[in-house]
């Protein structure tokens, strides 16, 4: 029997992406987000989420990704996923939350050097699915130390 991995895949731009369910700690509705000066271009400002706050960050900005155009039922199922990268919750714009889905870790293959918008160094494996690829990011990745270390000075 073939060892699986649970991810919460969602989509940014044209491509669906996926991440480990266990650094997922909720999804979350669009909020309203308070923009802070001097934050990096990607980090779209902070929310409260239940008295914690929470810095936002913007992946299309990141990864220069085109926004796609939600519908008026694709903008029910945008909003925001709260991940733990190494104790620390940051939340990621997604423009659609699609599902969690079990993928079988012989099936997870490195990524393909020709893949657009976030670079390989970010990108756990890819998963050939029907529709095309599931890109698993690797979120510890998605952020340097000393970035991570600069988000977090902000919300001081």
């Amino acid at each position: 029997m073939s060892e699986q991995s649970q991810l919460v895949t969602f989509q940014l731009g044209e491509e669906l992406y996926g991440i480990n369910i266990m650094d997922v700690k909720e999804i979350v509705r669009v909020q309203d987000v308070r923009a802070l000066p001097n934050a990096p271009g990607y980090v779209e400002g902070i929310f409260n989420l239940r008295g914690e706050i929470i810095p936002i960050i913007n992946l299309h900005k990141r990864f220069h990704l085109k926004k796609t155009l939600n519908s008026e039922d694709d903008e029910l199922l945008s909003g925001f996923i709260i991940i733990d990268v190494d104790g620390m919750k940051l939340g990621v714009i997604i423009d659609r939350v699609s599902r969690v889905v079990a993928v079988d870790r012989e099936n997870i293959q490195p990524p393909p050097q020709m893949l657009t918008g976030i670079g390989t160094e970010y990108i756990q494996g890819v998963v050939r699915q029907e529709e095309g690829y599931l890109i698993i990011l690797n979120i510890r990745d998605l952020f340097n130390p000393r970035e991570l270390q600069k988000i977090v000075d902000l919300r001081r």
